[in-house]
């Protein structure tokens, strides 16, 4: 923890409670209260804490006040920062046994653990993802001197305190993700060269989809056992359940009764779709029964019995569906997924409690090793009659992963369909100029009237003119009809504001001027000429970027150690052009850039894309230090492009900033 948030909680018992980014966002709203009375008191803070997301969602103000009577004998005393963070976390404390209580608000794979909401860590979940490593990254070359980890101790948080583990294991989850020409792997890595992977690593993170809001780069170096196993979990779930996607799996096309049918399916996200595939072959068993979740519906382990008694008959033991013991039962089970050849991800033990994250996984890799499908080439057909627009989809994924980093309170799968009623991007709107949203005449989800959902896109276009988009004959009902042409035209603008306005807030010097597409051009051409290059960017369509040699000079003169040229390919075939794609999104995310791009985008000049890259480096480089700045361009102008040691220090919260 940095002196400086040393300085506001002085009790370290209760400072080691929070992360670095948790203790930001609680101290502003913290102040936020304050500003808004003239003395805030201790039995204030029941009313006050309803706008907290946990806190505010699971426990009454009745509570609330109940909770704080007993920690302050006076409640009429006035609040500071550490008697507001004593408040909250005995409140949190309270509504996380709520919620860990409570079937329908849990949550799979660790989807909060990336809070101070769960502290401790399961054993179990532990024991399961440290085989999942073992398995998987046996081969490693770099990593066999590590493995396999022996679960029973906490040698996989001390591993992971280097960064390479995790770096590797999202290439694992999401191949190709990070270039591992950019992985420091030296033996002994000093600060920055850890620093570096962290970042690297929290940036690749959240461009598979993870969430990784209250993460910093600091609470992999001291160990915090909670959000490294948060984190791990996250990936470990993108990767079983990758193939859960109809263009990956069109038999999942089996699933539809119809084409009404059909569309619902599509926009399913996975764990969903993984429930409706586990529903389906218990339909053919005979099972009557409907599973809604992967903790209390599979505590028998019941359903689980059916399901591979459909899939692999062959290995069915008849004791499995005679015997009455649950434990039993589930014991039987495991034996009978062992014959198939699925690993274990849990034990019978974690099935009767209802492990909701390990049954998952469990599931996922049953999917995974058999899915029961026929294998008919209809569905893979029918697949191939509907519209296959690549770059919508690769914006859809852009736009997908920058609002889910942005920390909002709704998690979304596909923006045609999760945007309609009009919520999220209203949350996004705040997020990106706070207090322009007036949500006294909102619509919080679920909503069941069709003309709320209107209510709240209504308001969402009429904030984008407020913010001068282009939005000409767009209305309300057009984002709620889920037109995917104007949603993505929005969404653009909405993203393009939000980096000129980050621009701006830090180009001081431009006294109040907007900021342009021009200016960010501009600056990454003068840039480049200033490190003695000759590449240059006509515009962000300019074809000679697809080589990608113009990015690599960018980030060069930016971090003068960044690019190891002798890695660099000639750019002249597209295999080599991709190779230089990758390597630069894997150098921009490791100085400390969040960018959602992929290489495709690179190397087929995406107009929109390519500006974001550049708005990135530039936002980057903008948030350092002048001096660190004026160090760097001195650098580059004596510096052989070939050096490569790593000595760039990113600040830990460049992983929190997102372009």
């Amino acid at each position: 923890m940095s002196g400086h948030w040393g300085i506001l909680v002085s009790d370290p018992g209760l400072q080691n409670q929070f992360t670095q980014g948790e203790l930001r966002s609680l101290k502003s709203q913290f102040m936020s209260m304050r500003r808004e009375s003239e003395k805030l008191a201790i039995g204030d803070l029941a009313s006050k804490m309803s706008t907290l997301k946990v806190v505010g969602e699971n426990l009454s103000e009745e509570e609330r006040a109940a909770s704080i009577q007993d920690l302050y004998e006076n409640t009429d005393e006035e609040v500071d920062f550490e008697s507001f963070l004593k408040v909250y976390l005995k409140l949190q404390t309270l509504a996380s046994s709520r919620i860990a209580g409570s079937p329908k608000n849990s949550s799979a794979f660790l989807k909060v653990a990336t809070t101070t909401l769960l502290h401790t860590i399961s054993e179990s979940e532990k024991a399961s993802y440290v085989a999942h490593i073992n398995n998987y990254l046996a081969e490693d070359e770099f990593l066999q001197r590590y493995l396999p980890i022996d679960p029973s101790t906490n040698d996989l948080f001390e591993i992971a305190k280097d960064g390479v583990l995790l770096c590797k294991l999202i290439n694992v989850a999401v191949p190709g993700t990070i270039d591992e020409r950019a992985i420091n792997t030296k033996s002994v890595l000093n600060p920055w060269e850890r620093n570096e992977n962290h970042t690297l690593c929290l940036n690749s993170a959240k461009a598979i989809g993870c969430t990784v809001v209250n993460i910093g780069t600091q609470d992999f170096i001291e160990g915090r056992r909670h959000l490294v196993l948060g984190l791990i979990s996250q990936i470990i779930k993108i990767q079983l359940l990758a193939n859960l996607d109809l263009k990956k799996t069109p038999q999942l096309l089996e699933l539809a009764d119809d084409s009404k049918d059909m569309e619902e399916l599509m926009t399913l996200p996975p764990e969903k779709m993984l429930l409706r595939w586990m529903n389906f072959h218990l339909k053919k068993s005979g099972y009557t029964k409907i599973i809604t979740n992967f903790s209390f519906d599979v505590k028998d382990a019941e359903a689980y019995a059916h399901l591979l008694n459909v899939l692999a008959p062959e290995y069915t033991n008849p004791s499995t569906f005679a015997v009455k013991n649950p434990f039993e039962r589930a014991k039987l089970v495991l034996e009978h997924a062992e014959k198939m050849g699925c690993k274990r991800y849990l034990t019978a033990k974690d099935i009767v409690e209802g492990c909701q994250n390990l049954n998952l996984a469990f599931v996922a890799h049953i999917f995974q090793n058999r899915n029961g499908f026929s294998t008919q080439t209809t569905q893979a057909s029918l697949l191939q009659t509907l519209p296959n627009d690549t770059q919508d989809s690769r914006e859809e994924r852009a736009f997908r992963l920058w609002i889910n980093s942005l920390g909002n309170s709704s998690y979304i799968n596909n923006v045609f369909e999760d945007v309609r009623n009009g919520w999220v991007l209203l949350e996004t709107l705040e997020k990106v100029s706070p207090g322009i949203v007036n949500w006294k005449i909102a619509n919080k989800p679920p909503i069941k009237m069709p003309f709320k959902k209107v209510e709240n896109c209504n308001q969402v276009v009429k904030l984008g003119k407020q913010l001068r988009f282009s939005l000409v004959n767009i209305a309300g009902n057009d984002i709620v009809q889920g037109n995917k042409k104007l949603i993505l035209a929005y969404l653009w603008q909405l993203m393009r504001y939000n980096m000129l306005q980050l621009l701006k807030n830090l180009r001081l010097h431009t006294n109040g001027k907007e900021l342009t597409d021009a200016d960010i051009l501009e600056w990454a051409n003068c840039k480049v000429s200033s490190s003695r290059s000759q590449s240059r960017m006509d515009s962000f369509k300019d074809k000679s970027l697809s080589n990608g040699f113009f990015f690599l000079e960018l980030l060069s003169s930016v971090q003068p150690r960044a690019v190891d040229w002798s890695l660099v390919k000639k750019g002249v075939t597209d295999e080599e052009k991709k190779m230089n794609a990758t390597y630069i999104i894997s150098i921009a995310r490791k100085l400390g850039c969040s960018i959602f791009l992929l290489p495709e985008d690179i190397t087929e000049v995406n107009q929109k894309m390519i500006l974001t890259l550049t708005a990135s480096i530039m936002y980057w480089f903008l948030k350092r230090p002048l001096e660190e700045r004026t160090l760097g361009t001195s650098d580059s102008e004596s510096s052989s492009p070939l050096e490569t040691t790593s000595d760039s220090t990113p600040d830990d919260s460049d992983s929190d900033s997102s372009l």
